[in-house]
């Protein structure tokens, strides 16, 4: 059986620019729109590149796929990422699988790896966490024949020793499934461009009163790729929209600042400065960065909630998995706890 490739290159033709994605408003003098071209024209180049540069081994493997097959195809995921549906992310792994390996390997295909790939890396965290929580909820096999057990003496500890918490009684996590993408995350490997953009990314947060371990943000949404996209518009470092840039003084037209790494960072710093103001918590900073603040307000007003925990459940799929992977990360590439990242300080 032959799998769908991507036309990454044609799929930019599929998705039309909304009002909302140009600004809304006509570019002035200094900002003029990128050129013009059809989408037969697109299209006809992204499958010229697959079958002149494409290897063998993946044209037989995989066919090339429609812009419409593959709007359906990421638009599928978004929707499952917009949900409260971990079980319908988890359906679209195997679709997820087969459109990045053809990604890594057909030309145009490298700045929609990083959103594939971390969709996929949200799907499977979701796929093992419901696993596990299936397996708790099993219960334990009966033997045939149970053997009798040796009774052994419980030590009786001191009176001015404490006796540890039951499990059942402790706190739940400020973050819930931090603990998993810790695991998860072990021993994965920097991405590319990642030393070689991190001095520079760490001294802009730094300069906008943010703590720098923060910056490993990016690693989540672009794997340090300053031209990453996502179907939805979404580009850059810091994967920013097309309204948000706008509203913190990026150009979006062309050429698009949202893929200048300074210019972006300045802009994604401000917006998490601002975010952390109202929210007085770097986890619900995440996960109104991700979500969008009005939805996380909307949630915290409804359950009464002031953490994370109080409202992940009434936050979209992605923004639950999301926001403990960031901490995670940061966790992972700094040796720190991600929970005591400080506040921002004052601008100098």
């Amino acid at each position: 059986m032959k799998f769908p490739a991507i036309a990454f290159s044609a799929f930019l033709a599929a998705t039309p620019v909304t009002a909302e994605e140009s600004g809304g408003t006509s570019p002035g003098p200094a900002r003029q729109a990128e050129p013009s071209i059809s989408t037969e024209e697109i299209y006809s180049l992204g499958k010229s590149l697959f079958d002149t540069y494409a290897p063998e081994s993946i044209k037989a493997e995989y066919d090339f796929i429609s812009p419409e097959a593959f709007s359906a195809l990421t638009g599928r995921v978004q929707s499952a990422l917009e949900s409260d549906s971990w079980a319908a992310l988890v359906s679209c792994v195997p679709a997820l699988r087969e459109a990045l390996a053809t990604a890594r390997s057909t030309p145009g295909g490298a700045d929609w790896a990083g959103w594939l790939g971390e969709r996929l890396d949200l799907a499977e965290a979701a796929e093992e966490i419901l696993g596990a929580q299936r397996n708790e909820d099993s219960p334990a096999p009966v033997p045939l024949t149970a053997p009798t057990p040796t009774p052994t003496p419980t030590p009786t500890l001191p009176a001015t020793v404490p006796r540890p918490p039951d499990p059942k009684s402790a706190p739940v996590s400020a973050v819930p499934h931090l603990a998993h993408w810790q695991k998860r995350l072990a021993g994965r490997p920097l991405p590319p461009r990642a030393l070689e953009l991190l001095p520079l990314l760490k001294s802009i947060f730094e300069h906008e009163g943010l703590p720098a371990e923060l910056v490993w943000l990016v690693e989540v949404e672009s794997s340090f790729n300053p031209k990453a996209r996502s179907p939805a518009g979404a580009k850059g470092l810091f994967q920013l929209m097309p309204a948000t840039a706008e509203s913190l003084g990026l150009s979006t037209l062309f050429p698009d600042e949202r893929t200048e790494p300074v210019k972006s960072a300045r802009a994604a710093a401000t917006l998490l400065r601002v975010l952390h103001a109202r929210f007085e918590d770097w986890a619900l900073a995440l996960a109104a960065y991700n979500a969008g603040e009005g939805r996380v307000r909307r949630a915290l007003a409804a359950r009464q909630g002031k953490t994370f925990a109080d409202v992940s459940l009434t936050l979209p799929t992605e923004t639950q998995l999301y926001v403990p992977k960031v901490l995670a990360t940061v966790a992972h590439r700094e040796g720190i706890d991600p929970l005591s990242l400080p506040a921002p300080t004052a601008l100098r």
